[in-house]
């Protein structure tokens, strides 16, 4: 008998219909011979509805972040609830906790902690006497008995390091798409659904803008190397597994393409050219807790240099102000920056073993008239920034160039969002 952690984000449980759509899937599985334990998010739109309620009662875009994370880790409860009466109605043993009463132990960053330790003792007996398992996502509990929550595709997290916990078979996590595809089929029509991909592919895949799965839970289940598996909640179908490169297998060159269109350009002119002043441009952004992705340092001409990094288009105001006030100290002759900028990524663990991919590329984005502002490259990655305007001809173009068509000409369902 084998053990399966499913998850069932938001748009999957939206409903009572939706949720006893959940109960038949699951009492399926378990018919089929596996023990099952189910992580469920708040019902679609439930967290929202939780957050204007708090943000009224505070008066505040702050709340308090302990009482925020009770209020909360309310909608997830609701799910669970719901869901074990309706297994129980269909007749299948089911008993349900929250993040707390597993005791799912987290550090005390509210709306962002992390996981330190899970006892699945409960769940363990329950499992030996033939119930499903139906566990809150999103929310654990840290050592002062204080509620708190995970942040953003908190729920996959939770079903990751349970199946980590429990030693799992296999952890799937169920959306409203039916896997992984080589990039967003709201994009490119033709894209196809992977059959398999690896845990760094995911990660970088999940890092440039792919919102399936949530990074976080992506990390966990590679450093535990549980085998995840994207699933549709609404249509049959094998979906997509995320598992470990296994040696001699023949990679694909490239897996995917993401962007990102969250991107936000800052460029520093004429700064002096001497050690330490990428340090000194940079640590007043970091100091304001502010995340730099791609870095670019002109050659010095006269002594003097140009620096362009990039953020999330969130922080870009707050950049720019920092470094406008610091200009001066900087010995800066101007700051400015643009916000119509994307970032196009390719990911393929076939990289390691191909040349000539990133000129493949920039080849592809030329034969378009694309031209490229930055660059930036890893061992699985190549990434490039271009004007916004030319994100879906240029994920198009780099679609075409990489044979990432799908041959059968069928079209696919769009890509989803963490729940």
């Amino acid at each position: 008998m084998s053990l399966i952690v499913q998850k069932y984000g938001g748009s999957s449980v939206g409903s009572i219909e939706r949720i006893e759509h959940v109960a038949r899937k699951a009492i399926a599985s378990r018919e089929a011979g596996h023990d099952v334990v189910i992580v469920v998010s708040a019902m679609k739109g439930e967290t929202d509805r939780l957050m204007e309620l708090a943000h009224g009662a505070a008066q505040s875009p702050t709340p308090r972040p302990r009482e925020l994370d009770l209020l909360l880790s309310t909608g997830e409860q609701v799910t669970i609830s719901l869901l074990t009466m309706v297994l129980e109605r269909l007749g299948a043993p089911a008993r349900c906790y929250t993040g707390a009463q597993v005791r799912i132990l987290t550090d005390s960053a509210f709306s962002k902690a992390r996981i330190q330790d899970i006892d699945d003792d409960v769940i363990r007996e329950d499992l030996k006497l033939g119930r499903i398992v139906v566990v809150a996502g999103f929310q654990g509990v840290d050592e002062n008995g204080s509620i708190t929550t995970l942040g953003r595709g908190g729920s996959d997290t939770t079903a990751v390091a349970l199946a980590a916990a429990l030693k799992a078979d296999e952890c799937q996590i169920y959306t409203d798409v039916d896997g992984v595809y080589t990039t967003d089929p709201r994009v490119v029509p033709m894209a196809r659904r992977l059959d398999r991909i690896t845990f760094e592919e995911m990660l970088e895949m999940a890092s440039l803008g792919s919102k399936v799965l949530q990074i976080r839970a992506v990390e966990f289940a590679g450093k535990y190397q549980v085998p995840l598996r994207v699933l549709s909640t609404f249509e049959e179908g094998p979906g997509t597994l995320i598992t470990y490169e296994e040696e001699g297998m023949e990679e694909p060159l490239i897996s995917g393409i993401a962007f990102n269109r969250d991107e936000a350009k800052i460029t520093v002119i004429g700064v002096p050219d001497h050690p330490g002043i990428a340090a000194q441009i940079l640590g007043p952004v970091s100091s304001a807790n502010i995340n730099v992705d791609m870095i670019v340092q002109n050659i010095s001409n006269d002594g003097l240099t140009d620096f362009t990094f990039t953020v999330h288009r969130n922080e870009y105001e707050n950049a720019l102000a920092i470094l406008r006030e610091h200009a001066q100290a900087l010995g800066a002759s101007e700051v400015y920056g643009d916000t119509g900028i994307v970032k196009l990524s390719l990911v393929g663990v076939g990289m390691r073993s191909h040349a000539a991919v990133a000129s493949r590329m920039f080849e592809a984005l030329a034969a378009e008239g694309i031209n490229i502002q930055m660059i930036s490259t890893s061992e699985i990655k190549v990434s490039v920034v271009v004007d916004e305007k030319y994100l879906e001809l240029g994920v198009r173009a780099l679609h075409r160039a990489f044979d990432l068509d799908a041959k059968d000409g069928a079209t696919v369902r769009v890509e989803g969002e963490v729940q």
